[in-house]
């Protein structure tokens, strides 16, 4: 399974990484996670100790520029990246970690190079039955421009109830029809009592799950320690959505 989350900056997408990333592993699934964020967070949420020494992809600008071929203001749609998970990925067990990062200096050009890597990375992976691959997408919708959604077998929109973000998934929705996105689905985060309802009507459509807002999770982030270390019933929802998607997966094999 290959599944992206994606939504407005601030929704909570790195934290749902992490936990259906957990939920995962529980079941046995040996599990790449790739923070394609430009601002990533998360080998901190998994509690890499050597967090920052991972260098983003989108860094080594030989490397960028070689891998996307560039020719004017053309790239490569193929660019060669079958190499790229053993080179450039953190390891505990069966969890994997790349970070894919962003060019933040000013100057610099638009970030297609780093999304052009990730988009052939994402239709080259090949899974077997118990692995699985989990993207936190940069915040907004410009990757959907870029066409780096289309590899993945599903989309789940992570939406708070604010117009905000409202707004920015009613975009997203609109996008992922106009590239053909089948399994594209809402996920409701932080949610308060009422608030599923409420983001239910205004977005014509029901949550595939909705996390409530957690104490103890959000305290557990604020101090910087893993999100495995808490115990907290998002664990159990995270886990209910992984199977959800397995059934999912499995009716359309």
């Amino acid at each position: 399974m290959k599944i992206a989350l994606c939504g407005k900056g601030g929704v909570g997408k790195s934290t749902l990484a992490v936990l259906l990333s957990e939920a995962l592993l529980a079941k046995g699934y040996e599990v790449l996670a790739i923070d394609a964020d430009p601002s990533p967070h998360l080998a901190r949420l998994f509690g890499f100790e050597e967090a920052e020494k991972v260098i983003p992809i989108a860094e080594m600008r030989d490397l960028l520029a070689e891998r996307s071929q560039k020719d004017g203001p053309f790239y490569c749609l193929n660019p060669k990246v079958d190499d790229l998970p053993e080179r450039f990925m953190l390891r505990r067990g069966p969890l994997r970690l790349m970070v894919l990062g962003a060019i933040r200096e000013a100057g610099v050009g638009c970030a297609c190079p780093e999304q052009t890597v990730l988009r052939r990375l994402l239709a080259l992976l090949l899974l077997r039955a118990k692995e699985a691959v989990i993207i936190d997408m940069e915040a907004g919708v410009e990757h959907f421009g870029r066409g780096t959604v289309v590899g993945v077998d599903f989309l789940l929109v992570v939406v708070q109830p604010y117009r905000g973000s409202i707004e920015t998934t009613k975009r997203i929705k609109v996008l992922a029809d106009q590239l053909g996105l089948k399994n594209v689905f809402l996920v409701g985060n932080t949610l308060r009592p009422g608030d599923q309802a409420f983001l239910e009507r205004e977005l014509g459509g029901k949550l595939l799950a909705a996390f409530p807002f957690d104490e103890a999770l959000w305290q557990t982030e604020r101090e910087g320690s893993p999100l495995s270390q808490v115990a907290s019933p998002l664990h159990e929802i995270a886990r209910d959505l992984i199977s959800k998607l397995e059934g999912l997966k499995g009716r359309e094999t």
